[in-house]
């Protein structure tokens, strides 16, 4: 057997045979390799328990007896599930979700040639974003651990009586103990927001050891410097490690420097007062302004240059990356000695500094989202692509809703935390008024968000009525059976939402970013919380902001309980957690280019894994190899095909079916997935063939310009397969929509074609009337690719 798998690794280089192989990859959710093959014996052939390539044991030693697959081919199944559904650890990444959508934007950007500073500045804004992001959630560790808890609560003798583990930190209950001073309360609570950043520089660096530190193949440049190629054609592009550890350094340095101003800024602040010592003060301002510095510092790294794409960037810079995190932790060290160092007459009163804090971090944040919109219309004005998401601005909305995620996490911790500690809702402050008219704007938000969903709804129901008419007529000679019709109707209908999702976010980011600058401008005029600064006003205003505080509040600690109780369920259940894994097949695709934090990228993983596959094989064979991908898989499938040398791509053919490359990739990623690229890949591969349902939710054609879309998209397959019973389906047929694309004959006929069409050693020609050309299919198109 292990002679098998080495020549199954290497394509059987010892015999030009050209067998035929088939390479499967699944889609989202995963699937198992005796599921892909239809098979229970099946053997890895080459990989890991990560990801690998599995085969049927009798194919195992396909090469070595090609006269056995004649007019056949090998079928292969790389199997990836594991790289974003795995062990229990993989909960711990709902914590990162804002770190992963902030970077899903960065790839958002408006296809644009010849506008190379202006791209720049796109990446360069989102960059800073998810920098904000992780301020902000460092500050909201640091809202709970030294505000609430140590500053607020330890220093409250209701609020310490009722917790008593915090006896030995109340001045009350220690009888003024040596931690009961509060810049020692400080000093000791900054331990857990220490703690959360150190947990996330760990997690992106050990993720980056076990799923992105693949190299993709070595290959030289040569004419993919041509502008004109589809990005992800770039040797360097699914290799950016040297950006990922210059950021993942820059964040945990600003992660260490947040802590350590919650820490060092109060007992400033108390040196400054008059007749405080003079000689603290003046450490007080060295260290803050040394912490400045530090800020600027990190600023100044996320604003260079970001990846370099072209050539496979090895080098790294091993001093920033080492020295600028030791040198934050060496002030927050100084701040810890700072803060701790001994004043008898200080005193815990009131909040600390929160909401000074996090209303200039939602400042930056709306002021970010704004610029990035006007950079987002710039690019798609200079080439405007009618399919692309809210007109190119699909970018920054979702980085709006990254900025809204983030506030509303930070929020709900605050605020449960707050309501555990102060049971009689009477002896504590509470967190920063900003947060509290945060939490009052997701009533209204909500009602926004209800609205368009019942708008998407009526439209739905009428364009399922409209459909009936359809349907039937796709089924001339038949029985009529109205239930039947409604419901192969509402699916039909029921897919369409998934193209109106542009819209739904669109109002959402909108509707969010002018209730926040809101929020934000109730929160620093008034000083108090929505409810008080109501009062005085008109009885309906007034009940309308108390109702919108209490439910605000109720509805930020339930979606807090929800989060927890997911993520603690994900932790010990594997299916809950392979449901979660589905969010990270869509979410972690692109590398981690705006945010080192965020969950890795299984595809610097996978792409590279698929490239050396059908590189080795066509090297090997000289060609007879069709890429198959369902759903996400078809992405994966177009990347790697990419990736390949272009002699080598010609010799490929791809076969997607329920595909999202158009219909998700191409609207929302048009610099990546637009129409240019997609035709370029389809003018590059010897021949390519996609197969959608109208019933099919997220797969749909891939609409090339010109003559290439009947020769790449087929007609829209039946679904169900049967409208009633026949002899070959007794019993009625479901609706598959889209699942089960291999149950249908015509993916066995298209397959059939695509093989036809490769020879051993050269790609078949295109659009000639040779043998290759390619057998018309059963629908009456002629299939020429």
């Amino acid at each position: 057997m292990k002679k098998a798998q080495e020549r199954a690794g290497t394509g059987g280089r010892d015999a030009r045979s050209g067998t035929a192989l088939e390479l499967l990859v699944h889609g989202v959710g995963g699937t198992t390799p005796t599921e892909m093959l239809d098979d229970p014996r099946t053997v890895r052939i080459t990989g890991d328990h990560v990801a690998a390539v599995f085969r049927r044991t009798e194919d195992a030693d396909a090469e070595s007896r090609p006269e056995d697959y004649r007019g056949r081919p090998v079928p292969e199944a790389y199997v990836w599930c594991n790289l974003t559904s795995g062990n229990g650890a993989r909960a711990l990444w709902l914590l990162l979700l804002p770190f992963m959508v902030v970077n899903i934007a960065h790839w958002m950007r408006p296809a644009a040639h010849g506008r190379i500073r202006t791209v720049r500045l796109y990446g360069l804004l989102l960059r800073l974003a998810g920098l904000t992001l992780t301020v902000l959630l460092v500050a909201a560790a640091c809202e709970v651990a030294l505000d609430l808890v140590a500053w607020q609560c330890a220093g409250t003798r209701a609020c310490a009586e009722r917790h008593s583990w915090l006896g030995f930190l109340s001045p009350a209950l220690s009888d003024g103990g040596w931690w009961s001073t509060p810049g020692r309360r400080l000093a000791l609570a900054a331990a857990v927001p220490a703690a959360l950043t150190g947990l996330l520089w760990y997690l992106s660096l050990r993720t980056w050891r076990a799923y992105e530190s693949q190299q993709p193949m070595d290959r030289e440049a040569g004419s993919e410097e041509d502008p004109r190629r589809a990005a992800l054609s770039r040797p360097g592009f699914w290799y950016g490690r040297r950006l990922v550890a210059r950021l993942r350094a820059a964040h945990t340095a600003a992660g260490l420097l947040t802590v350590a101003v919650g820490v060092a800024a109060p007992a400033a602040r108390f040196d400054r007062r008059p007749g405080g010592p003079a000689l603290l003060d003046t450490l007080g301002w060295a260290l803050l302004a040394a912490m400045a510095a530090g800020a600027v510092a990190v600023v100044a790294v996320v604003c260079r240059r970001g990846r370099s794409e072209r050539l496979i960037d090895r080098t790294l810079d091993e001093h920033l990356v080492r020295r600028l995190p030791l040198a934050a932790l060496l002030l927050f060290v100084l701040a810890l000695l700072y803060g701790g160092w001994s004043r008898p007459d200080w005193t815990s009163d009131g909040r600390l500094s929160g909401n000074t804090a996090f209303g200039g971090i939602a400042l930056v944040q709306g002021l970010l989202v704004v610029a990035l919109a006007v950079v987002a219309h710039l690019l798609h004005r200079s080439r405007p692509d009618v399919r692309a998401a809210i007109r190119g601005l699909g970018g920054p909305a979702v980085a709006m809703l990254a900025c809204a995620l983030g506030g509303v996490m930070s929020g709900g911790v605050a605020q449960r935390v707050a309501d555990w500690m102060d049971g009689t809702g009477t002896s504590l402050d509470g967190p920063p008024v900003l947060l509290t008219w945060q939490a009052s704007v997701i009533p209204p938000l909500l009602v926004v968000v209800l609205l368009m969903c019942a708008a998407l709804a009526l439209h739905t129901l009428r364009l399922a009525r409209a459909e009936r008419d359809a349907v039937e007529g796709d089924h001339p000679g038949e029985a009529g059976d109205p239930g039947r019709t409604r419901r192969i109707a509402l699916a039909r209908a029921m897919a369409t939402l998934t193209d109106r999702a542009p819209l739904l976010v669109a109002i959402t980011s909108a509707a969010t970013l002018l209730l926040g600058a809101g929020a934000l401008v109730g929160a620093l005029t008034t000083g108090r919380v929505p409810g008080e600064a109501a009062r005085g006003t008109y009885a309906v205003v007034q009940g309308a902001a108390q109702t919108a505080q209490d439910l605000g509040s109720w509805l930020i600690g339930l979606g807090f309980i929800l989060f927890v109780t997911w993520g603690r369920r994900a932790y010990k259940d594997a299916s809950a957690r392979r449901t979660i894994g589905v969010l990270w097949d869509v979410g972690t695709f692109w590398p981690r280019a705006a945010h080192p934090f965020a969950p890795p990228c299984y595809a610097e993983r996978a792409v590279p894994d698929l490239t050396w596959r059908m590189a080795t094989w066509t090297r090997a064979t000289g060609g007879r190899l069709v890429i198959s991908g369902h759903s996400q898989g078809s992405v994966l499938a177009a990347a790697a095909s990419w990736q390949l040398e272009p002699s080598a791509r010609g010799r490929v053919a791809l076969l997607t079916y329920g595909s999202p490359l158009e219909r998700l990739y191409g609207r929302w990623f048009s610099a990546h997935f637009g129409p240019d690229a997609l035709a370029s890949l389809h003018g590059e591969v010897d021949c390519w063939r996609n197969l959608y349902r109208r019933t099919d939710p997220i797969g749909g054609p891939m609409r090339l310009p010109g003559d290439a879309g009947p020769a790449v998209d087929r007609a829209p397959l039946r679904d169900p397969l049967t409208y009633g019973r026949t002899e070959l389906h007794p019993l009625p047929a479901p609706i598959l929509g889209h699942s089960d694309y291999q149950a249908d004959p015509v993916f066995a006929e298209e397959r059939g074609r695509l093989l036809a069409r490769l020879h051993p050693e050269l790609p078949a020609p295109r659009h000639t009337g040779g043998a290759a050309a390619p057998v018309p299919a059963a629908d009456g198109t002629a299939g020429d690719c």
